[in-house]
């Protein structure tokens, strides 16, 4: 599904990515973990065509990433979305659409999770009138909407009630067993437990580790993924090389 080859990425003096390679594989949820300053957000910034890297490749479905139309496969919900406070919910949706070509009803749209978050009786209001857990739902309805093959979640339960965030979770399985790639970032290491089937842990723009979840507690001995990435932040050098 998602390659990436040997990136490198530098702002001035600062190496950000050195030489990070990862595969994404279909049916599978992956999380990208490590600590602030690790490069998470430039990697995610290189695969989104928003930062462009300085030497390596990308490649989506086996073809390597050019210009804009790659993007429409993919779905991201950044973890703050930065809405036109004057629109409606339901106007961002019509306008996001009309964009692809797209009208309601279309059977490419997928718009169950506005049933799922009862969110039809907010999507007529101003969206800076909304509350921030209301806005991430919405967050949430476009970055699925559009049925895409890979799905970049920033942070997706941030300013979700528990009932709300689970069911947000629920359809990041399903999606997963549909067969879609999922790339998840998340400080909340239960949430991390119950969905990440591989990790991707990055340390100082390198990646030193990358595998199935159970592959890491096993190597770190560790029974939990927050001990393990804690083990993994203290003894990092033995461990790159792991894959």
């Amino acid at each position: 599904m998602l390659q990436v080859v040997d990136l490198h990425k530098r702002f001035g003096p600062l190496q950000v990515l050195r030489g990070v390679t990862l595969n994404v594989r279909p049916g599978r949820v992956t999380a990208i973990l490590g600590p602030n300053g690790a490069g998470k957000t430039t990697l995610i910034r290189s695969v989104l065509g928003l930062t462009r890297p300085d030497s390596g490749g990308i490649l989506l479905d086996g073809e390597a990433v050019s210009g804009d139309a790659y993007r429409a496969r993919i779905g991201y919900m950044p973890q703050i979305a930065r809405f036109p406070g004057n629109l409606s919910g339901a106007d961002l949706m019509a306008m996001l659409a009309d964009l692809r070509g797209l009208h309601a009803g279309d059977d490419a749209l997928d718009d169950s999770l506005v049933a799922r978050f009862e969110l039809e009786p907010q999507l007529h209001k101003p969206l800076r009138t909304l509350s921030g857990g209301t806005r991430q739902k919405i967050n949430a309805v476009l970055a699925f909407r559009f049925r895409p093959s890979l799905l970049i979640l920033d942070e997706p339960t941030s300013g979700l009630d528990p009932i709300s965030s689970g069911v947000l979770k629920d359809r990041i399985a399903e999606e997963r067993d549909a067969g879609r790639s999922v790339v998840l970032t998340s400080h909340v290491t239960s949430e991390l437990e119950e969905l990440a089937d591989d990790v991707a842990f990055l340390m100082e723009g390198r990646l030193v580790f990358s595998g199935p979840a159970e592959e890491l507690l096993r190597r770190t001995g560790q029974p939990r993924l927050e001990r393990a990435v804690a083990q993994v932040m203290l003894h990092h050098p033995p461990l790159r090389g792991v894959a």
